[in-house]
């Protein structure tokens, strides 16, 4: 089985390539930086599983196809497709520019999209096919500062929703889930304010991915909502 994750040269994407390593997957790992992928790709083949290290730039719309192809090239398929790369931008709606809408958006909703597009033909050959997209409670609440990347993660939230829906009849599952502020580098960025320690653990959202990946039967469970005071919430 072969698991393709964006986003996996750090925070919760690196979290959840090497619980997937776990697992037995083998590795296509998208990230920007070049050093980090080879550390990532040497630790996951250390425990075992085959890892393909590909570098690109997910605002970069010729990125998408390319990133597909060279996981197909090296693997034969994609089984799994969990989309975790993601910008942030802290500021007041009032000095947004439009340069900065576009790349946010270009990450956090288009690349997922189009990689889910184009990751498409292969999930339909998979015998288990699974699509994990990284959101956030911002893309069901409203939080100030966060306009730019409050937006992208409703746009996220809208397709995933939609594509779930589409391919449904075709036998691919389509899970979103949504953590409030998880202990990254971009949450420090972010909220410089909030204490490391109450924050959740990337480890807690590998936690659900693995759940997903291994336990879920017939039950019909929508969204994953994580919360640091109130644990799991299923909806």
């Amino acid at each position: 089985m072969v698991a393709l994750v964006t986003g996996a040269t750090r925070g919760i994407g690196r979290t959840i390539a090497l619980e997937l390593s776990a697992l037995g997957y083998d590795l296509a790992l998208v990230g920007r930086d070049e050093e980090k992928l080879a550390a990532l790709k040497a630790q996951a083949e250390a425990g075992g599983c085959q890892a393909e290290a590909i570098r690109a730039d997910l605002a970069d719309p010729s990125s998408y196809q390319a990133v597909i192809d060279a996981a197909v090239r090296r693997f034969g398929g994609i089984d799994v497709l969990v989309n975790c790369a993601g910008l942030s931008l802290a500021g007041p709606f009032t000095e947004a520019t439009p340069a900065q809408w576009d790349r946010i958006f270009a990450v956090n909703a288009k690349a997922p999209f189009f990689l889910c597009q184009a990751a498409l033909p292969y999930l339909k050959a998979s015998s288990k096919p699974i699509v994990i997209n990284i959101a956030s409670v911002v893309g069901f609440k409203g939080y100030a500062n966060q306009s730019v990347y409050a937006s992208s993660k409703h746009a996220l939230t809208g397709f995933t929703k939609v594509f779930a829906k589409e391919v449904q009849p075709l036998g691919i599952r389509v899970h979103l889930i949504s953590p409030g502020a998880v202990a990254t580098e971009m949450v420090t960025k972010m909220r410089p304010d909030i204490d490391p320690q109450e924050l959740i653990q990337p480890e807690e959202i590998a936690e659900i991915v693995r759940f997903l990946v291994t336990k879920k039967g017939q039950a019909t469970i929508d969204q994953f909502y994580i919360r640091r005071y109130s644990g799991l919430a299923f909806d």
